[in-house]
């Protein structure tokens, strides 16, 4: 017999499931990689940029399958049904490992018992601006006009149980203000709030709030990573503002529970490698994303880190999406 190659032994590695040994990897079946998301998202833009790359390294197919609705649950619950033979990927954000466990009373899905961790892509920050007509120039000055109550007292997000959403509720209990969250329907409605004067501020990804400040139609006010954002250097971190407070969002990939462990590293191998790629990196910076690429591992403590930043918050906060 010839020698086979690495790629040939990929194609033959089994596992065997509740049903019998099925195949792993096999290079004639393309991998899928699911997203909650809708095409046009930087969610969408990050996993198509991620797929492309791991098409070229692994050698197979890689399609990416938007499975929009409930906030990215249906395509979590495609992820968990999905048979663990290294042939499905799931992208996810932070919301729906770490936040979605705490504010939904019937979740059917367990972060922690029904995927395995296989690669942290990309990290963003999230940032608190307020309209050009608000006249705050620092938070210190929003604050103080928080403290007046009235309409200077609400904030907005893109949706009702987002991590911006309990981002702002951090800042408020941080601050010792009585915020008032008012929700809307997607990012564009909240910049089309703000650039109107219908609300006063928002948290949102700073590369959205970006786009405003840009072009003068806003302030950021302060961005929420350990550092300053490299995009937005002039932008102060909450820390720097007096507020002991930081959280940033992300995105990763997870296979199905029970996904044998070769398939996963040689999967998350694939997704780090396309990660650092310099030319990815390129193309997320004007997103606001910076490209991390950090393994199974770091992924599995990230996770146990913000569940526990944000389980207390959330619940503190009496919000049930159910």
């Amino acid at each position: 017999m010839g020698r086979l190659s690495r790629r040939a032994l990929l194609g033959c590695a089994v596992v065997t499931a509740a049903g019998g040994a099925a195949p792993v990897q096999a290079q004639d079946v393309p991998l899928r990689i699911l997203l909650g998301f809708p095409p046009g998202a930087s969610s969408d833009t990050v996993t198509r940029l991620i797929a492309d790359k791991m098409r070229v390294s692994l050698g197979r197919s890689v399609v990416v399958e938007n499975k929009p609705g409930a906030g990215g649950i249906i395509a979590n619950m495609a992820a968990k049904a999905a048979a663990p033979d290294g042939n499905t990927l799931l992208m996810t954000p932070l919301a729906t490992m770490v936040a979605y466990p705490h504010s939904y009373s019937k979740l059917e899905y367990d972060p922690f018992r029904d995927y395995v961790p296989v690669a942290h892509v990309a990290a963003f920050q999230l940032a608190f601006g307020v309209g050009a007509e608000v006249p705050a120039k620092t938070l210190a000055d929003y604050v103080a006009l928080a403290r007046k109550g009235g309409p200077y007292a609400n904030f907005a997000s893109a949706a009702v149980g987002s991590l911006p959403h309990f981002f702002g509720l951090l800042f408020a209990k941080t601050a010792g203000l009585d915020l008032v969250h008012v929700p809307y329907k997607g990012t564009a409605s909240v910049l089309q709030a703000l650039v109107a004067g219908e609300i006063p501020a928002a948290v949102l990804p700073i590369s959205d709030l970006g786009s405003l400040a840009r072009a003068n139609k806003a302030r950021i006010l302060a961005s929420s990573g350990a550092k300053r954002s490299p995009q937005y250097p002039d932008v102060p971190t909450f820390k720097e503002s007096g507020y002991d407070i930081e959280g940033s969002a992300w995105y990763a990939l997870f296979a199905p529970a029970g996904t044998p462990k070769e398939a996963v590293d040689t999967l998350s191998a694939a997704a780090i490698a396309a990660a650092h790629a310099p030319d990815l990196r390129q193309r997320l910076d004007p997103l606001g994303l910076e490209a991390t690429g950090l393994g199974p591992a770091d992924l599995a403590a990230i996770m146990k880190a913000d569940d526990a930043r944000w389980g207390p918050i959330i619940r503190a906060s009496g919000f049930k999406a159910d």
